[in-house]
C-alpha cells in the first residue's frame, strides 16, 4: 500500500480537529473530522477556494436547520424537508458535491434531538464543523504542499519516453501486439493523469511578479509538451492500426518512413533533454543539422505510391500520414517554444524529482 500525501494530509488533519475539539470541550469533536474529510483538496489554491465555499454552505445548511426547527421542529420528516431546500439552494448556487454534503451533515447534526439548550447546542455543532473546514486548510496550506512542477514533468517525461520507444519497435515490425495493446492503454490513462495534473499545476497562485511570468512561461511550454506527446501517441496508436498492412507499401518508403520518424524521436528526445538540462547550449546548432527530419517529402512520396496503384487499400495509410505531419508540426513548435523560453530563464531547468 502506497501512502500518498493527500492520505497522510487527511489523517493528521482529522487528528488535529479531534485533539481541539477534545481541548476546548465541544460537544461533538466528530464533527469536527467529518468536515475534514470532506474539505481536503489537492491543492492550496483549491483549498482556498473550498474553504470558502464550505463556510458558505454550512452557514446555509445551518440558517435553514435553525428555521426549522423553530417553525416547525425536529421531527423526522422535517428534517428531510430541511435537507431538500438545502440541496436545492445549494446546487442552485452551483455548490460542488463536498459542499452540499457538508451542509446536509450540518442540517442533521443541527436538528438532531437534544436535553441541552438548543442555541448553545447549535452553536457548539456549527463551531465543530468549521474547526474541522480550517484545520484542513492549514494542514493542506503548511504540510507537504503539492509540487505540481514536478509530478508534470515527470509524467510526461515517462509517457515521452514510453512512446517513442514503442515507436521504433513498432516501425521495424518487431512488437508483441498484446504487450502493445496494454500500453496503449496504459498510456492512455497517464495522458488522462498528465492533463488533470495540468490542470492543478496552472491553478496553482503565484504572488510575485518575477515568479509569475516564469510559471506563465512554463504553463504554455507544458501544454506544448503535452500536445506534442499526445501527437506522437497518435502516430504510435496509426502504426499499432497499420501493423498488418504495412507489407502493401513499396519496401523502399518502408525504409524512408522508419528513417523520417527515427528522426523525428530523436528530436523529439533531444528537445526533452535539453528541458532538462542535459544537453550543453553550444551543442545545439550542430545536433538540429544533424535531425532534421522532412516529413513533407514523406508525405509526398506516399502520394506518388497512391497515383502509381488503383489499390483502394493503400488508402487506409492517409491518416497515418496526416498523423506524421501534424506531428512534425507540433514539435516544430515545440522547438521554439523552447527556445524563446531558455532565452529568458537559460539556466532554469525543469527538476523530474522532488527534493
Amino acid at each position: 500500500m502506497k501512502l500518498g500525501a493527500r492520505m497522510m494530509k487527511t489523517g493528521l488533519a482529522v487528528g488535529i480537529a479531534l485533539y481541539i475539539g477534545h481541548l476546548f470541550e465541544f460537544i461533538s469533536p466528530l464533527l469536527a473530522a467529518i468536515a475534514v474529510v470532506f474539505s481536503i483538496q489537492p491543492s492550496i489554491y483549491r483549498s482556498y477556494q473550498s474553504i470558502i465555499e464550505q463556510i458558505q454552505g454550512n452557514i446555509i445548511g445551518a440558517l435553514i436547520a435553525v428555521i426549522g426547527v423553530f417553525i416547525l421542529g425536529n421531527d423526522p420528516f422535517v428534517v428531510g424537508f430541511a435537507i431538500i431546500i438545502v440541496i436545492g439552494v445549494t446546487t442552485t448556487m452551483k455548490m460542488n458535491e463536498n459542499t452540499i454534503s457538508l451542509a446536509v451533515v450540518a442540517v442533521i447534526a443541527l436538528m438532531d434531538t437534544t436535553d441541552q439548550t438548543f442555541w448553545f447546542f447549535s452553536l457548539s455543532r456549527f463551531s465543530s464543523m468549521l474547526l474541522g473546514i480550517l484545520a484542513a486548510f492549514i494542514v493542506n496550506l503548511v504540510f507537504l504542499p503539492p509540487r505540481y512542477e514536478t509530478r508534470l514533468f515527470k509524467k510526461i517525461d515517462q509517457a515521452t519516453t514510453d512512446i517513442l520507444q514503442w515507436l521504433r519497435v513498432t516501425t521495424r515490425q518487431l512488437s508483441d501486439e498484446p504487450a502493445l495493446k496494454y500500453e496503449i492503454t496504459r498510456i492512455q490513462d497517464d495522458m488522462r493523469w498528465v492533463d488533470h495534473t495540468y490542470l492543478l499545476y496552472s491553478e496553482e497562485r503565484t504572488y510575485f511578479k518575477g515568479t509569475r511570468f516564469s510559471k506563465g512561461r512554463k504553463l504554455v511550454l507544458f501544454r506544448q509538451l503535452i500536445t506534442t506527446t499526445k501527437k506522437s501517441f497518435d502516430v504510435l496508436k496509426a502504426f499499432y492500426r497499420l501493423e498488418h498492412k504495412i507489407e502493401q507499401i513499396p519496401e523502399d518508403f518502408q525504409d524512408a518512413v522508419v528513417s523520417e520518424l527515427d528522426k523525428l524521436v530523436n528530436a523529439h528526445e533531444k528537445l526533452v533533454l535539453s528541458l532538462k538540462g542535459r544537453i550543453k547550449q553550444n551543442h545545439k546548432q550542430s545536433l538540429r543539422r544533424v535531425e532534421d527530419p522532412d516529413i513533407p517529402m514523406l508525405v509526398d512520396r506516399l502520394m506518388r505510391v497512391y497515383e502509381e496503384s488503383n489499390n483502394p487499400e493503400k488508402l487506409v495509410f492517409l491518416p497515418l500520414a496526416s498523423q506524421l505531419m501534424e506531428y512534425h508540426y507540433q514539435l516544430e513548435k515545440l522547438k521554439r517554444l523552447l527556445k524563446s523560453y531558455q532565452s529568458h530563464h537559460q539556466d532554469d531547468y525543469i527538476q523530474t524529482m522532488e527534493r
